[in-house]
């Protein structure tokens, strides 16, 4: 037994040997930097442009942006994002387990529901799904109000807020602006390998930024 083995055995009270985990990388992305650099797969219809006067790095676009240079399958997202508050057309989020264009996971946000009058709106305000099994409308239906929620604290519909995606042995558990209260927490779908990673949004566009992956 090696040195470094027996010392984290003895910490952690136990007489056995115990796997060591290499040490989580954290790396922050630019996102403006990345359109620049044309490390971003975009399209004109996604009219993805670098926002101007806004947080740092940010960027606007629509429909799926997937990331050249980020291969993620597990660990912690962390992002801002800026939706509109305009009633069934606002969603944006990140996709993520990607295997193609076609197959992914999503966990995206409906900004017009944040604050709505009706109760049961406020819990459709943050989603995960999977497609293209299991797309909103076939959860809702069959699990209703399990794969989406109310967010906690509630954020202006068209204003910044922040999310932090921690997904990690097949849970994805979502913390919307910095709080220790998960807003969403379900199992995943599928047991997917794929590790593409995008910017997701439909409808109008979303701005995002200070993207970091932590995995």
């Amino acid at each position: 037994m090696s040195a470094k083995i027996y010392f984290a055995c003895l910490l952690l009270g136990m007489g056995g040997m115990i796997p060591l985990t290499h040490a989580q990388k954290e790396r922050h992305y630019n996102l403006s930097d990345l359109l620049k650099k044309n490390l971003l797969v975009t399209t004109p219809s996604q009219q993805t442009q670098i926002l101007e006067n806004s947080l740092p790095g940010a960027i606007s676009t629509r429909g799926v942006v997937w990331c050249k240079d980020i291969r993620f399958t597990e660990g912690t997202i962390d992002i801002d994002l800026r939706g509109k508050n305009v009633f069934l057309q606002s969603f944006l989020g990140i996709a993520f387990h990607g295997s193609n264009e076609s197959t992914f996971d999503v966990l995206y946000f409906r900004p017009f529901n944040f604050r709505h009058a009706d109760s049961l709106r406020r819990k459709w305000s943050v989603q995960y799904m999977s497609l293209p099994d299991y797309p909103f409308d076939r959860l809702r239906k069959e699990h209703p109000l399990l794969y989406e929620n109310a967010v906690t604290p509630v954020p202006e519909p068209d204003g910044w807020f922040h999310a932090k995606i921690v997904i990690r042995e097949n849970w994805i558990t979502v913390y919307v602006d910095h709080s220790s209260e998960p807003s969403l927490h379900v199992r995943l779908l599928n047991d997917r390998t794929g590790a593409m990673f995008g910017l997701w949004d439909d409808e109008l566009s979303g701005d995002f930024a200070n993207l970091t992956i932590t995995q």
